[in-house]
Formats: C-alpha cells, structure tokens, sequence
C-alpha cells in the first residue's frame, strides 16, 4: 500500500475538511495524491480557490499540492486509503453523537475495495472504530476487516490558531488491525510527520491515549477553576496564588477561565459515556465537568451581583462581551461557553451586546440565536472581556472609561488587563 501510494498508483481521500481534515490533505498532498472530500460545496469551492474557510491556512499552503477538492460521494470510488477526519460532538443531552463518524463509514464502505485502508482519525470512545464503524464498512462493501481490507486508528493532535506545533510538528500516534497494517499506516504518516509516530498496540489504545490527553487538560483546569471560585469568596486573586505556587518546580500552572472549544469541553463525556456502558459511574472526570460547565453562570452572577452593589437595576443595564470563539486569535465558534454565559445574563434581564473580530456573525446567530455587533457602543454598565484575542490586547483605561458608564465595571476572565487597570477608579474583577 505505502510504495504503491508514494508512486501515486493508488490515493489517499481525506474525508471531512475542517480545521484536521484540511491540513492533513495538504500534508499528504505533497508526497502523495489525494481527494479532499467535504459534504459541503461551498468549503470546497473555497478551498479550490486557495481560500481556508476555518482561516487556519494561508492561500499559499495550498501551492504545489496534489489535492482534488469535491464534495461528489462518488469520486471516493477512485480512492485507496481513507482518512476519516469529521467532527465528533456531543448533543445537548452530553451524549456523543456519533452521526457524522458513521455517516462517512457509510460513503466510505460504499466505495471500499478489496486491499483499501481505512484511518479514522476523529476523537471517539474506545471501541467505537471497531465496533461501530467496522460493522457499516463490512456491511456496505460486502468484505471483512482483516481479509479484505485494513482499519486503522491515529488520533488528531491539531491545536486551531497554533503556528508553531502544526500537523508536521506533532508525534503522531498510529494504530492498526494487524501489524501489517500498522507498519502500512505508520509509513504513511511517517512521510509528513518530521518528529515520527508512536506506533500503539491496538486502535483500543490509540483511541484511549487520545481521549484522556483532553479530560486531563480538562481536570486541571476545573481544579483551578474550583479554586477560582474559594478564592473570589476570600477575596484574594487567583492570579497572584497562581504565580506565587508557580515559584516550585513541579506545580503545573494553568489560569481559570471557560472551558469550550470542540475537544476539552467535549472529549471528556466520550470517555464518560463508554465508562456508563461498561457499569462505572466516572466520579473525578464528571465533577470536572459539572464545575467547567458551571462557569458561564458563575461569572454571570458575579456580574450581575457587581451592579446591583451600586445600584443597577440589571434590566436596566447593557453589558458588552468582548469575545465569542472557544479561544483567543481563531474563528472557531463550537461548543462556545461564552455563549452560554450570554444566555445567563439574558436570563438575568440584562441587554448584552456581542463583539468579535474573529468570528462570523451569520454563523454565531445560526449556532446561538443572536448576531454579533459590528462596532462597539457606548453606555456599557459592565464589560466582559470574555476572549484574549490580540486586537484586545491594547485596550487601556481610558479605552473602557470612554465607552462605560460609572462606577465602570470590568469583569476580566482571562486576566488580560490584570495591574494594567487602576482599581481605584474601577471595579475590576477576574476569575
């Protein structure tokens, strides 16, 4: 299969063209030849003209790069080695939803033949390559793993809105049916991935290592997140506890703050949910998840609990949020919490007004339900500044007393402006 890529007799499609999906096809597209698959037309048009729709990419990352981008089904048929790089989210219930994984299982088994690959690549539960999607692939072509065709495991590590550790730059972890499989698939992949792969011993395992890389991250965070909240009862900063415990070597120092985004906020019920299935109740892993869930209100009643002191009525308030992606510099809207703690402060009365530069309006009224503002207002009784994108960065004092009212309240989650604001003359408040 690897020689028989490299001499580009056979081609790799990457199904699902987002913010993994893409740069893996262009990685391979500069050794090998390959279909960029998208069920939307519209990206894919995008992209045949050099444009990134997720605006990761620059135009000239698609030069000298042997991709066809489509959104046609039937064009798979022409492919030999699947990448399976969609979206796996969580419904509102917390439940994974597995509709997009199993709905290009379903093309791809359609179009599979005997001696392909299939590498799923899109964040699942240990045990659902193999026992989900598996099934669909045999079904639908009529052959059998193992005999007929090969299934393999190697988990996304892209970071959106990181330059530095991109695709090429990260180990990758690879996994496979067999070990003739897993040498075929690591080949692969050992072609654009400079620093190499770690082969697992089973696509169970490289499964796991992936699910557990984000519910780590997400337990460390809850726990500064719970201190955040101690903390603001005693009335000291989390930011200056942080910094003093961060003077021993061995303390891993993290900031509190809304834990969104498609992976931190969303891995962690995958690994839950299995758990379920299997008879255990996760105790550790669903606290996390209970108190980052429960941010967006926390900040909201502080908030709120900020204006009343000095005498606002919040349904006579305007409250500006700064910020609406799951992270600072990237246009990436899903599984935001920061609207969520806009549905807070509207449950409260308060008028809130959005802003972001990053993002796309249509797109966040069509995830959330309302629209973002195209420039700033004035009058604000408090901002929230919810997101640390760069154009924020160099706002100052005078900036936020020009567009507030008094006492000016500015409740500051990712301590942006932390010492940079006199605390005489506002109300300042971070986790």
């Amino acid at each position: 299969m690897y020689q028989e890529l490299l001499e580009k007799k056979k081609t790799i499609a990457v199904v699902g063209l987002g913010y993994v999906g893409l740069p893996i096809a262009l990685e391979f597209g500069k050794h090998f030849k390959v279909i960029g698959f998208d069920i939307k037309p519209d990206r894919v048009e995008m992209m045949k003209n050099h444009q990134d729709p997720s605006k990761e990419l620059p135009s000239e990352a698609f030069d000298n790069k042997d991709v066809m981008f489509t959104a046609n089904a039937e064009d798979l048929k022409d492919a030999h080695f699947f990448v399976v790089a969609v979206p796996t989210p969580v419904d509102k219930h917390k439940v994974p939803n597995l509709k997009p994984v199993l709905s290009a299982s379903d093309m791809i088994g359609k179009a599979l033949k005997p001696g392909d690959y299939v590498v799923y690549e899109s964040t699942v539960y240990p045990g659902c390559t193999e026992e989900d999607c598996v099934p669909i692939l045999e079904q639908l072509s009529g052959l059998k793993i193992g005999k007929d065709f090969k299934v393999g495991y190697s988990p996304e590590r892209i970071n959106p809105g990181d330059k530095k550790n991109t695709i090429a730059n990260i180990i990758k972890i690879v996994s496979g049916c067999d070990e003739e499989s897993l040498d075929h698939i690591a080949k692969v992949y050992e072609k654009i991935i400079i620093p190499g792969v770690y082969r697992a011993e089973s696509i169970k395992v490289a499964e796991a290592a992936k699910v557990i890389e984000n519910t780590q991250r997400d337990l460390n965070i809850s726990f500064v997140n719970e201190l955040a909240i101690i903390f603001s009862k005693m009335g000291i900063s989390t930011h200056d506890v942080i910094n003093a415990a961060s003077t021993k070597w061995n303390f891993i120092k993290l900031q509190p703050g809304l834990v969104g985004g498609h992976c931190i906020g969303v891995d962690p019920y995958y690994l839950t949910y299995k758990s379920k299935q299997l008879g255990y109740d996760p105790q550790v892993i669903l606290s996390g998840r209970r108190i980052n869930d429960g941010m967006p209100f926390f900040v909201a009643k502080k908030t709120v609990q900020h204006m009343i002191k000095q005498g606002k009525d919040p349904k006579d308030t305007k409250v500006l949020v700064m910020g609406i992606t799951f992270k600072e510099d990237v246009s990436d809207i899903r599984n935001s919490k920061v609207a969520d703690l806009v549905n807070e402060l509207e449950q409260f009365s308060v008028k809130v007004d959005v802003h972001d530069p990053e993002a796309s309006s249509a797109e966040v009224h069509e995830a959330y339900g309302f629209h973002l503002i195209d420039e700033i207002g004035k009058d604000y009784d408090a901002i929230i500044a919810a997101v640390n994108h760069k154009s924020y960065l160099s706002l100052d004092e005078n900036y936020f007393r020009s567009i507030m009212t008094d006492p000016p309240i500015l409740v500051d989650i990712k301590s942006m402006y932390y010492k940079k604001i006199n605390t005489e003359d506002f109300i300042y408040w971070s986790l």
